[in-house]
């Protein structure tokens, strides 16, 4: 199974992080470990490597069959199921790692830096780029999006993906994260809702 993330997804989220509303021509790319999933309720321990872990609520798409240099059109055929997850960032090693010009995986890709909440079929839901969703951290609601404002469209960052790696049944794309990111502590709880429904129900320890 793979992990992919999409960087810089959303414009306000853009600013939020570079002072300037930033668009890139293509879908800025990075992957995580398979030892970052975590699922199923299963808590959250911040490192000890960081001293500011954000999440970062986005859409997951998840693959259902194999392919290869996937045409635009034909991409919404490859994934079935979406959820609500947490691309959880070391903030202050990513700060550290872009001014150095280094990759993205330390701060991106550690153990338990990608949850995912409860799949739901998307034929149960309609248009991928048409859903809300939003992250309750002890009941507040600190973080909303809509996928219609995403600035490269699932179908097209899954045809961007499979030009470089053979996409599998199982492999999971973070799909961006809107404005509202912030850092977790310990003894928070966390909320992901899809629509209304709620997927994503875990701790920080």
């Amino acid at each position: 199974m793979k992990i992919f993330g999409v960087g810089m997804n959303y414009l306000e989220h853009n600013k939020e992080l570079e002072g300037a509303l930033y668009i890139t021509e293509e879908p800025v790319i990075f992957t995580k470990a398979d030892s970052a999933l975590l699922k199923d309720g299963k808590p959250f321990f911040i490192p000890e490597f960081t001293k500011q872990c954000d999440y970062e609520t986005e859409l997951v798409i998840r693959i259902c069959r194999l392919g290869r240099s996937i045409a635009p059109r034909w991409a919404h055929r490859y994934y079935d199921q979406v959820t609500v997850g947490i691309d959880f960032t070391a903030r202050d090693l990513q700060r550290k790692l872009r001014a150095s010009g280094h990759p993205w995986e330390l701060c991106k890709g550690f153990d338990g830096s990608a949850v995912i909440g409860e799949m739901v079929p998307l034929a149960e839901l309609g248009d991928v780029q048409d859903l809300h969703f939003h992250l309750d951290i002890n009941g507040e609601t600190v973080q909303r999006g809509h996928t219609a404002d995403m600035l490269h469209r699932v179908d097209e960052i899954v045809a961007y993906v499979s030009r470089f790696f053979m996409l599998k049944m199982g492999d999971l794309i973070f799909t961006g994260t809107p404005s509202g990111v912030g850092p977790v502590k310990e003894d928070d709880h966390l909320e992901g809702y899809l629509e209304g429904r709620k997927v994503l129900d875990f701790n920080v320890r």
